[in-house]
């Protein structure tokens, strides 16, 4: 690969990256806080939630398939080799990182699990009980909590990967 194709798979995969953890990292630091502050009905934050994920979804699971694109394209060369991947701290980093990856799309798919589409129609046309909310809240926070923190540490081990260490 020529270092301007590195240059622009890096940077597709930066893109890629920015609008994925950095859209959750604004949907749990920012959006969610102030959410409490719009409106004390937790079914109406839900409803919120709902739509600004769907609208989120849009672009973020594009990205998600962009960022493994990207980085399986960047990586195929020592993936091909599997001495390389357990004998230097690069593929040692870059299992760490693929597992770190998995990891994030096992729970991206639960948290889409516990949003289906009948569970979405409950919450949207106000027929989940109080205590369903609340113990569906919980769920997704947790995902969410474990999404983000995934993200970020996928990201540390790109960076160590970035630096060649």
């Amino acid at each position: 690969m020529t270092a301007i194709e590195q240059a622009i798979i890096t940077w597709i995969h930066l893109i890629a990256a920015a609008i994925w953890v950095g859209g959750s990292l604004f949907i749990g630091i920012v959006f969610s806080p102030l959410l409490k502050t719009m409106t004390s009905s937790v079914e109406e934050r839900m409803q919120i939630m709902i739509r600004v994920g769907k609208r989120f979804n849009k672009i973020a699971v594009p990205s998600l398939i962009i960022l493994m694109l990207t980085g399986l394209y960047t990586s195929n060369a020592l993936i091909g080799n599997p001495d390389l991947l357990v004998s230097t701290s690069y593929g040692k980093f870059l299992i760490i990182k693929i597992i770190l990856v998995i990891a994030l799309i096992i729970t991206y798919a639960v948290h889409v699990r516990v949003i289906r589409k009948d569970v979405e129609e409950k919450i949207m046309s106000n027929k989940m009980s109080e205590p369903e909310i609340q113990k569906l809240r919980k769920k997704i926070i947790i995902l969410g909590e474990i999404t983000v923190v995934l993200s970020v540490a996928i990201l540390f081990f790109a960076s160590l990967l970035d630096a060649g260490v």
